[in-house]
């Protein structure tokens, strides 16, 4: 009898394993799954940062966003704008999805009117308040210029809501202040497991009537230290694990004052200041924060703008 030759078996196997394998990547692959994610993309790599920018006796935060987007709150003083406007330029920061004027004084909107000239902006949010001030004129006058409709801030506004990125503004509360500070937009940014409220000047009256949850992981101190903010009760409710103080070196009103620092030291705050510590960078992964000191790229802007000897 003629013996069969037998064929390699293996060949078989490899065919049934690549159609099984083919049918299988046809389906479609449940949401939240491990294989959406892979390890390169970036929704993987993207962080949160923040950049208290050391402008002196002022405030200015801009602020990366996980989505690519960004956010400027305030802008410092006049002499700010093209000092802010430079370090947008080195970041590669072609334009500012969000902008926050907080309240109508010089050292937060100073700034804003050259910042508005120098980049492209997408939505402007400023409280409901009238100001005579010339420099709330250039700032009306530079949005007004780019076409820019301005919305109004005021507590229950969200800003953005992409599930684990959110930011909502918590004041004002109300309206007719005599203080101007009191009108300032406080916004809560939420990412993942860590949040950062943004308190610009709001001062006790207006801590006392924001409503919402205000618990953060970092909290940008209302009003440079002062102590006509940042309450006690207040701070118990915020209960945050760093504190940022923008405030100007040897300024001449005593910001921050000692009994806003022992309030803070109390709370088991950790603080920082841009008058010690330059521009302070925090970065956040949904999950862990990271804090860093004296980050370069304002002083190389204010350089540049030095006239030859």
């Amino acid at each position: 009898m003629r013996r069969m030759k037998q064929r390699p078996f293996w060949p078989l196997m490899i065919l049934i394993i690549l159609a099984v394998a083919a049918v299988v990547s046809m389906q479609p692959q449940k949401r939240g799954t491990a294989s959406l994610t892979p390890s390169n993309s970036p929704e993987r790599r993207n962080q949160l940062t923040v950049y208290y920018l050391d402008v002196g006796q002022g405030d200015s935060e801009f602020i990366e966003l996980p989505d690519g987007r960004s956010m400027l709150i305030d802008a410092g003083n006049p002499e700010n704008g093209g000092q802010i406007a430079r370090f947008l330029d080195t970041q590669s920061i072609k334009k500012i999805d969000y902008l926050v004027a907080t309240h109508p004084h010089a050292d937060h909107i100073g700034g804003m009117p050259q910042v508005v000239q120098s980049i492209d902006i997408g939505s402007v949010y400023m409280p409901k308040v009238s100001a005579t001030s010339r420099t709330f004129e250039n700032l009306l006058s530079s949005i007004q210029k780019k076409g820019l409709q301005i919305q109004t801030a005021r507590a229950g506004v969200t800003l953005l809501d992409r599930g684990d990125l959110k930011a909502v503004l918590v004041a004002p509360v109300g309206s007719g202040y005599n203080d101007l500070n009191q009108y300032s937009a406080v916004i809560k940014l939420s990412y993942d497991n860590t949040s950062f409220l943004f308190m610009g000047d709001a001062g006790a009256q207006s801590e006392k009537e924001i409503t919402a949850d205000v618990r953060a992981d970092v909290l940008k101190v209302g009003h440079h230290g002062s102590d006509t903010a940042s309450t006690e009760a207040f701070l118990k409710r915020v209960s945050p694990r760093y504190a940022v103080i923008e405030v100007g070196k040897d300024n001449s009103y005593g910001h921050p004052a000692e009994s806003t620092l022992k309030k803070l030291r109390r709370i088991g705050a950790e603080i920082y200041r841009t008058d010690e510590d330059g521009t302070i960078k925090i970065q956040s992964d949904g999950n862990n924060i990271t804090v860093e000191e004296h980050v370069p790229g304002m002083e190389e802007a204010d350089a540049s703008m030095r006239p030859a000897a």
